[in-house]
């Protein structure tokens, strides 16, 4: 596998370490001529050069260990596990974003239990949308008609269940 930005890292590691261009070629996974051309100012003119220890692709010692022996290979540095990025909720359409209302009734009539918060983050709406709609007082409320999140694609039905398994784990 190839490092991020190859040729820039190609550079940072000819500039910066006393590696060969073979070994460089081969962890950069270039040809031997290119990383030549590299050093000679051929190829690559002008380009900064990308530190792989700071990006977590090799460690100084891996580089140290390699510049001793010329016919070692650079390993690849253990990759630390990248942290999930928090779940955003996807754009809504205007065309769904109307529907909304219709999805709140349904959720408040079929789970009367299912908390308002529960409800927001489902079909991502405010609080006292799904009050009103709770109690009766929204100003379209005669234009509603209950319909299910899912099927108007405001919401996966694993995430449906995973709501209503809340609510029965949240239960007395």
């Amino acid at each position: 596998m190839k490092p991020l930005m190859p040729r820039a890292t190609a550079v940072w590691l000819i500039d910066k370490t006393m590696l060969t261009f073979p070994q460089i070629a081969e962890f950069c996974g270039l040809h031997l001529l290119e990383v030549q051309a590299i050093a000679d100012g051929e190829a690559a003119i002008g380009m900064k050069g990308m530190d792989p220890v700071s990006a977590g692709q090799l460690t100084l010692q891996e580089i140290e260990r390699c510049s001793k022996d010329p016919t070692a290979h650079l390993q690849r540095a253990e990759e630390p596990p990248v942290a999930k990025a928090k779940a955003r909720k996807k754009y809504t359409p205007l065309v769904l974003r109307r529907e909304r209302p219709h999805a709140v009734l349904w959720l408040v009539r079929t789970y009367p239990d299912l908390p308002d918060a529960r409800v927001c983050s489902l079909v991502s709406t405010t609080k006292p949308t799904v009050k009103s709609i709770r109690e009766g007082t929204y100003a379209r409320m005669g234009e509603l008609v209950p319909k299910s999140p899912v099927q108007l694609a405001l919401c996966s039905q694993e995430e449906l269940d995973t709501a209503l398994e809340g609510r029965l784990a949240s239960a007395p």
